[in-house]
C-alpha cells in the first residue's frame, strides 16, 4: 500500500472524474509516470486558467483519451512539480492530504501542501 504525505495509507483523490496516472481513483506513480501525478488537488478556475497559460489545457474534454475535462471543484492528481509552479505563482489549489502521495515531498514543502489542505487537523 503506498503512503500519503502525512504518512498513512493513500486515499482515493477521485472516481468522478477518475483520476490518477493508472486511472484507479488514486495518485498512486510508477516508473513510467514522468509527470509524477501525486497531488491530489481540488481544481479550481484560476487554476485551470493559469495550467492552460503554461501549457496543460486541463478543462477541454478530450473524448479520444476518455478525459472529461475538469472544472471548478474537481479533484484530480496533478503532477507535484506543477502544483510546486503554481504554488510559486499564487495560483495553488487546495490539496487533500490523506490522498497526496508521499513522493510529492520530493517537489513540495508539507509544510506549504498544509497551507493548502482541506483535510489537515495538525
Amino acid at each position: 500500500m503506498a503512503l500519503n504525505v502525512l504518512g498513512g495509507d493513500l486515499e482515493p483523490c477521485s472516481m468522478n472524474p477518475r483520476t490518477g496516472w493508472f486511472r484507479d481513483g488514486c495518485c498512486n506513480t510508477g516508473g513510467n509516470d514522468h509527470g509524477v501525478h501525486t497531488v491530489c488537488a481540488v481544481v479550481t478556475d484560476e487554476f485551470l486558467t493559469f495550467s492552460a497559460e503554461v501549457g496543460n489545457d486541463l478543462a477541454t474534454p478530450r473524448p479520444e483519451f476518455g478525459f472529461p475535462g475538469l472544472k471548478d471543484g474537481d479533484q484530480w492528481c496533478l503532477c507535484a512539480d506543477r502544483w510546486a509552479e503554481a504554488l510559486e505563482a499564487g495560483k495553488a489549489p487546495k490539496v487533500v492530504l490523506a490522498a497526496t502521495h508521499a513522493r510529492t515531498l520530493d517537489w513540495c514543502d508539507l509544510d506549504d501542501l498544509r497551507r493548502f489542505a482541506i483535510d489537515d487537523n495538525s
